[in-house]
């Protein structure tokens, strides 16, 4: 059993008011979604790449919980938008932001939140098994889903692209969702069961 006895994703109770402590861990997890930047992006005919950054959505969710993994997607989105070359290939300022992936960036701040509040739950399951289920199912909610919410009808708002179109260009997406999904769910658990931050 794995219950969680605390209300933030990975964080013990104790440290949830340590306001020092927070902050590093948000910005550390800013730079961490900023890091995987440096992986290649996989471009897509649509104009949408995949991109490794996802998995850190996930990771900071999962590990911080949902007010901090906000706070920390928020601060690596408010730095791309004032220039940080954050994303794949040096990119960054307002552009790939109103861009037809603008919705998708957008949707990780709030992914990253329902990520970490639906993790919560996760890990008060009573076996070993529906906590991986939870927290597997809880990455992909916000990590996937929440970003699709933004990103799909943003595609329209932008650049046009049909609701259905933009629905069938995203299944490229779900193999590599479903792997990132499952190692931010392995990386959560770790963390929880070696580490208290």
């Amino acid at each position: 059993m794995l219950p969680l006895d605390d209300k933030e994703g990975c964080m013990s109770k104790q440290n949830v008011h340590d306001p020092i402590l927070n902050s590093v861990l948000i910005a550390l997890f800013a730079a961490f979604v900023a890091a995987l930047g440096l992986v290649p992006k996989i471009d897509l005919p649509g104009g949408v790449p995949i991109t490794a950054q996802t998995l850190g959505v996930m990771i900071a969710g999962a590990v911080l919980g949902p007010v901090r993994g906000f706070l920390a997607l928020l601060v690596f989105y408010v730095l791309l938008a004032v220039g940080m070359p954050f994303l794949p290939g040096g990119r960054g300022g307002i552009a790939p932001l109103v861009g037809i992936a603008g919705g998708y960036i957008l949707g990780w701040v709030f992914g990253a939140f329902v990520v970490g509040l639906l993790v919560q739950f996760a890990f008060r399951a009573q076996s070993r098994a529906l906590v991986y289920a939870g927290v597997f199912a809880s990455c992909l909610a916000g990590g996937v889903v929440i970003v699709y919410l933004f990103g799909i009808p943003w595609q329209y708002a932008v650049a046009g692209v049909p609701i259905d179109k933009a629905l069938i260009g995203s299944l490229a997406f779900i193999p590599g969702d479903i792997i990132k999904a499952l190692i931010a769910s392995f990386v959560a658990i770790s963390l929880r069961k070696y580490y208290r931050f």
